[in-house]
């Protein structure tokens, strides 16, 4: 008979948050997959469980994976875990749930503590559409790419930052929009938990040196400024110059803004 694999989220910093349906998780299964024995280990131990633990990080984790299906198919119960939070956002575990799922297994996903969406809500910016892009790439062309398309979608963005890039980052975004809203969440749920919330450039000048502990950015949604007459005109001139057809440069224009086709026509 097939076991179960069941994922459960960890605290992010408060151990008070841990469920009570993950503490009962942990104590019943046969064995924990986790992202660092260390740091499960203690929360193991400050539990008073003790089961077996195996290795599911990042690097090695396509490597962990056919021995835990097996044990799986064998019908072990294992639990998923990462160092903090829900596995798979942003953390190790996708292989295994995939090859869990794949395998005819049962997956069972508790819910817990998020810094997603408690940093969404701690913002106070709109959280009714959101977007998660994950960690920040590293320099300001990748991180401006990043921007340029999720700025499209308007929504409130949620994203991790090192601490030790965050200066750089918040000048990036004040010189695109100074008056863009933004949080800056720092150790949230720990002892110096901050949540600073602000215009991008106050929070430019706020965080001009690296804070200490883990951070969450959230952004407002930049409003959209849609073309106007002028430059609608000059796009379709620019087009048909380099040889675009009325009736092509009439539907890409449409396209990137929003009007009719009919109405952009220029025979």
């Amino acid at each position: 008979m097939a076991g179960r694999l069941t994922v459960c989220p960890t605290p992010i910093g408060n151990l008070g948050d841990l469920t009570p349906r993950v503490r009962d998780a942990l104590a019943a299964c046969d064995r924990v997959a986790c992202e660092d024995t260390r740091r499960t280990g203690a929360l193991l131990h400050g539990l008073g469980i003790d089961v077996p633990m195996a290795v599911v990080e990042a690097h090695r984790e396509e490597r962990a994976v056919p021995g835990l299906v097996e044990r799986l198919r064998a019908g072990e119960h294992l639990c998923l875990v990462t160092d903090a939070g829900m596995p798979l956002v942003s953390d190790p575990g996708a292989a295994l749930l995939r090859a869990a799922i794949t395998a005819g297994v049962e997956v069972e996903v508790l819910p817990g503590p998020d810094a997603v969406t408690t940093a969404l809500v701690a913002s106070g910016l709109p959280a009714d559409r959101f977007a998660f892009v994950g960690f920040l790439p590293r320099g300001a062309a990748a991180i401006g790419r990043v921007l340029d398309e999720a700025d499209g979608w308007g929504a409130t963005l949620i994203a991790f930052e090192s601490p030790r890039r965050l200066p750089a980052t918040l000048a990036l975004l004040a010189e695109r929009a100074p008056e863009r809203p933004l949080a800056v969440c720092r150790e949230l749920t720990k002892l110096h938990e901050e949540v600073a919330r602000g215009s991008a450039a106050e929070l430019a000048a706020r965080f001009a040196t690296p804070p200490k502990g883990e951070v969450v950015l959230v952004l407002g949604a930049v409003a959209a400024h849609p073309a106007g007459d002028a430059d609608v005109e000059a796009a379709l001139a620019e087009l048909r110059e380099r040889g675009l057809g009325a009736k092509d440069a009439a539907r890409l224009v449409a396209l990137l803004t929003g009007r009719s086709t009919r109405d952009l026509y220029r025979p």
